[in-house]
């Protein structure tokens, strides 16, 4: 299956793409995860995004493409991802459809974590404090909200459009979520 999770920063895409991605035996593609191995390594892709990630702005999307586009490739991939963080506009979305058919292969469901914006400050605020990441403060937090909302909420209605939408509240108890994604995967 090619899954994309959505949802704002802190809704716990990660933690449930994670559990999915054990169940159904394909990997989880963290953008998130994508970028900080590159600011690490310091390449030249890795550089350029860290400018916008201290910011709290979205990393352009020529950066986070190629990014995305070279993960795709990979052999444990070809069976099908999920993907976490991307993609974050509409254009993304453009541009994934056209990775995907060029692959002969195409999206079958995107899961949107729904969650209440000041239990997502406070969940990332605290996952700043407890990972000492210092993309994680509250302004920066609020901006990324912010930007979420302008950018990528917009999303929303193209994947709602194809069909392939499914909304699962991302603010209960792991297992319950867990057990909702699961049953808006099958029902795909």
């Amino acid at each position: 299956m090619r899954i994309v999770f959505m949802g704002p920063p802190g809704a716990g895409k990660g933690t449930q793409a994670a559990i999915l991605s054990k169940t159904l035996g394909i990997p989880h593609i963290s953008t998130g995860d994508i970028f900080r191995a590159n600011v690490t390594e310091g390449t030249p892709l890795g550089l350029e995004a860290k400018k916008y990630m201290d910011a709290g702005e979205y990393v352009p999307d020529g950066v986070t493409n190629a990014m995305v586009r070279d993960r795709l490739t990979h052999d444990d991939a070809r069976p099908g991802f999920i993907l976490d963080g991307y993609p974050r506009t509409v254009e993304q979305v453009a541009e994934l459809d056209a990775m995907l058919r060029s692959a002969g292969t195409k999206l079958d469901a995107v899961i949107e974590l729904t969650v209440d914006i000041d239990e997502v400050v406070q969940r990332l605020v605290k996952r700043a404090a407890e990972q000492g990441r210092p993309d994680d403060t509250e302004d920066v937090i609020r901006r990324r909200l912010q930007v979420y909302a302008e950018q990528t909420a917009p999303l929303i209605a193209v994947y709602d459009s194809h069909g392939i939408l499914t909304q699962v509240n991302g603010l209960g108890e792991i297992a319950v979520v867990t057990v909702a994604i699961a049953q808006a995967v099958n029902a795909q």
